[in-house]
């Protein structure tokens, strides 16, 4: 099984949002194969709190544009992850010192990645 087609637009869409916002280190992968609850991650990494909650706000606004709400979120704006789930895909905001302790793109490694250049 392989993400679908709208979950792929949702995660090209909320990684342009973070890059608009100079998140660093942004990434995709389809774990649809993996997990049965989701079908992409996206990871971002941040280098402060104001960054991170712009990166969120940024990421909420371009996704509800296109019909997308968040069901659920973990993580405040005083804290170095954020977690936003879509449904279809659930997107990874990190302190850039969280990212590297975690390292959850090496945790996925085995999942293909998705290329999130708009098409």
């Amino acid at each position: 099984m392989t993400a679908t087609e709208h979950a792929i637009e949702l995660a090209r869409v909320a990684a342009a949002a973070a890059a608009d916002k100079q998140a660093s280190d942004i990434l995709a992968f389809d774990v649809s194969d993996q997990l049965a609850i989701t079908d992409v991650f996206v990871l971002c990494s941040a280098g402060n709190q104001p960054q991170m909650s712009a990166v969120k706000d940024a990421i909420e606004e371009n996704l509800l544009e296109i019909g997308a709400r968040a069901i659920r979120r973990e993580g405040t704006r005083e804290s170095r992850w954020i977690l936003m789930d879509y449904g279809d895909i659930v997107v990874h905001i990190q302190h850039s010192e969280e990212r590297a302790f975690y390292a959850l793109e090496r945790l996925w490694s085995d999942c293909p990645t998705i290329d999130l250049r708009l098409s």
